[in-house]
């Protein structure tokens, strides 16, 4: 290495040997990736040449597609969490190997996953990359006894569709060598710097946070976020949950905006999130149950129940997941679902500089609750149920530009998941500080025309009375034998159909199916995404096998049941779908077939 200066960047000259070097290799059943990615213990990624295995795949496929690796542009980064670091240096030896000419790194190897797609899309002269690979789990527990995972976006900065996935696949099990330039030394990415290496290659190491920041400041009006985040009658706190959020959060809330110190929690990024010493138990997921320091400050329990304190509540807060997509928002004593969150933020869209021109279009996944429907029907806005899955919604944000030049334009765009992941078309990832941004900006509003603080409740309360209520919860029943729950939902699953007309708890039945999909822009489609029950009054029932875990199945049930604006609008959301609980045990014999009781989660 040989070090020196530019005006802008210190660059280090790397004078190694760049030879490819191929090693013989055996194809590795069961690298499948779900709904965001590969998920597998960290133990087994760090087996053999199993994530190799699944990068050389992956770029066996870009190259079959007809990506352009050959001297492109690659973001490698991840959240932070255990074996990160020697992931990005397996991936960026066999990326030059692959023949790409420039790697794009984080700090540290840090970068959030909508940070990830800010990159792509932005940084530069912006859309220079081919694409990126984010090593991360999500909300997964990190460690070395815990959870590992990596997932390829393209140069849309969105996750690669499953046309492009499902080749990835056919790749795992036919792989038979590998490609490194195992010679290349392992790249310093504790500080801001460049690599120049032989033939023109590099490795840029840039600060995590700018190209998000860049972007999150097109979207929204920082001055007037800044006015009710420093005025006095205004408190907030923020918990990072030892995630990847702490520098993004640090930086936005606390630098930009003038949040008082100490605001932003557990903001140092720990390859645990925080280990099973943690309040959360490493489990760096924003939710009633695991956002325990959290949900306690803000004056509840994990029923989303009153609690005393002993102290100040502040008047918000908010908090991350592991790699920074996810969100939950709360008020004093007062918790607001992400269902809910979704529809609000759409209702109150045009407070938001982002939708100053209007919005065209919003998405939701089919558990969300309908709520978002509510509001775009009263508004004139296009709506769409797709599958779980964030990649769905990007073919919607998509559509109309030169990807699908043919097809109408829905941006701008809106679009959320039940499960605390909210985001708009400004990058092609869920985005946890977009939604927090989002809050402060229709706060800020509301309360600069109230000339009083407007908090979180006071616009759930004002938008039930405009819309009506969609009292929801899902019910998480985790680590439960796989063969078993399948078993289950095949049993359902068979009687698409056979029971609409039928009495369930006094709710006649109006749909059962197996919700497919039918993608309106590339007419692809999905099948098997959920079973869904839906009744004449409005109410669902909505089964799930979720795509992101690693040990055993976890079954999702979802329940809603909608209240008119006249009706009661002040009842607790858990309270009121209990009775639908019990018609779901019916319509399943959910405990018959995995022996649970009661659920591991409730949100």
């Amino acid at each position: 290495f040989f070090e020196h200066s530019s005006d802008t960047m210190k660059i280090v000259d790397c004078a190694c040997d760049m030879t490819v070097e191929t090693v013989a290799t055996q194809p590795i059943a069961g690298q499948v990736p779900g709904t965001s990615g590969l998920r597998k213990k960290t133990k087994q990624f760090m087996e053999g040449s199993y994530l190799a295995n699944y990068v050389q795949s992956v770029f066996n496929t870009l190259s079959e597609s007809g990506v352009p690796v050959s001297g492109g542009t690659l973001v490698v980064s991840g959240d932070g969490r255990f074996w990160n670091p020697e992931a990005i240096q397996i991936i960026i030896k066999m990326a030059f190997a692959a023949g790409v000419g420039r790697i794009w790194c984080g700090q540290n190897g840090f970068m959030s996953t909508p940070a990830t797609s800010a990159a792509i899309r932005a940084r530069g002269k912006g859309f220079e990359p081919f694409g990126g690979f984010i090593c991360s789990a999500s909300h997964n527990p990190g460690g070395i006894n815990d959870d590992f995972g990596i997932k390829y976006n393209c140069e849309n900065g969105g996750p690669a569709p499953e046309k492009l996935t499902n080749k990835m696949v056919e790749w795992t099990a036919k792989v038979t060598e590998l490609k490194t330039c195992s010679k290349i030394p392992d790249i310093d990415l504790s500080e801001v710097q460049t690599f120049k290496l032989p033939d023109g290659r590099s490795v840029e190491i840039f600060d995590c946070v700018e190209d998000h920041l860049a972007v999150l400041k097109q979207c929204f009006d920082f001055e007037s976020m800044k006015k009710l985040v420093t005025n006095p009658d205004f408190s907030m706190t923020y918990d990072c949950m030892s995630g990847i959020q702490g520098p993004y959060a640090m930086r936005i809330l606390e630098g930009e905006l003038g949040a008082t110190p100490g605001s932003v929690k557990n903001g140092t990024p720990l390859p645990d999130f925080g280990g099973p010493e943690s309040a959360w138990h490493g489990h760096a997921d924003p939710n009633l149950t695991y956002a325990v320091e959290l949900v306690a400050d803000m004056g509840l329990n994990k029923e989303g129940l009153k609690i005393e304190t002993g102290k100040p509540i502040p008047s918000f807060g908010a908090a991350a997941d592991g790699d920074a997509d996810r969100n939950m928002i709360l008020s004093s004593q007062f918790f607001v679902s992400p269902s809910d969150s979704l529809a609000m933020i759409v209702a109150n869209s045009d407070l938001i500089p982002q939708f100053k021109d209007g919005l065209k279009g919003c998405a939701r996944s089919m558990p969300t609750s309908g709520a978002l429907d509510i509001v775009a029907a009263q508004r004139g806005i296009d709506c769409f149920e797709v599958p779980t899955g964030w990649k769905f919604f990007g073919n919607l944000m998509d559509s109309g530009t030169h990807y699908f030049p043919d097809k109408k334009t829905y941006t701008p765009f809106i679009c959320g998941e039940e499960s605390f992941g909210t985001g708009a078309d400004h990058v092609r990832e869920k985005d946890g500080m977009w939604a927090v941004l989002a809050w402060l900006q229709i706060l800020a509003k509301k309360s600069e025309a109230a000339g009083k603080i407007v908090t979180v409740e006071d616009v759930a309360n004002e938008h039930w009375k405009t819309y009506g209520r969609n009292y929801y919860a899902r019910y998480d029943y985790e680590g439960v034998d796989k063969p078993k729950a399948e078993e289950m939902m095949k049993m359902m699953a068979d009687k698409s159909g056979q029971l609409v007309g039928q009495d369930f708890g006094g709710m006649k039945m109006k749909t059962n199916d197996v919700f497919e999909y039918v993608d309106p822009v590339d007419g692809s489609v999905s099948k098997n995404q959920g079973i869904r029950f839906i009744f004449e009054d409005g109410s669902r029932i909505i089964f799930r096998l979720s795509g992101t875990g690693v040990a055993g199945a976890t079954v999702r049930l979802y329940l809603e049941k909608y209240e008119a604006k006249n009706g009661d609008l002040t009842q607790h959301q858990f309270d009121v779908v209990k009775p639908l609980a019990a018609v779901a045990e019916q319509l399943s014999n959910l405990e018959g077939y995995t022996g649970r009781k009661t659920p591991t989660v409730i949100t």
